[in-house]
């Protein structure tokens, strides 16, 4: 997986999490394309550890590939019932309030 964490002053971590295999592709559903970018997923591989370290702790988290949502479904963070597929793949987006 590839892990970026954004800290946003005054609201805390957006924590971006994706599939290995997803980086720098671009998703299609429809006539909408979803790029999967590492200035926003991250360029730098991330550990299940610190994967789930940084999700903990996040204010809100955007999730694309079938390994990170069911991840985060593990940990509790995410229904994967409720996730959208975006040309096949799982994305969920999370906001803790």
């Amino acid at each position: 997986m590839f892990m970026k964490v954004h800290r946003v002053p005054g609201e805390g971590d957006v924590v971006a999490v994706c599939d290995r295999e997803l980086l720098n592709q671009v998703l299609r559903h429809g006539d909408v394309e979803v790029p999967i970018s590492d200035r926003f997923y991250g360029d730098r591989p991330a550990t299940d550890d610190e994967v789930r370290g940084a999700l903990r702790g996040a204010s809100s988290i955007n999730l694309f590939g079938q390994r990170t949502v069911e991840l985060a479904t593990e940990m509790g963070l995410v229904e994967e019932a409720a996730c959208l597929l975006i040309g096949g793949v799982p994305h969920a987006q999370v906001y803790f309030i």
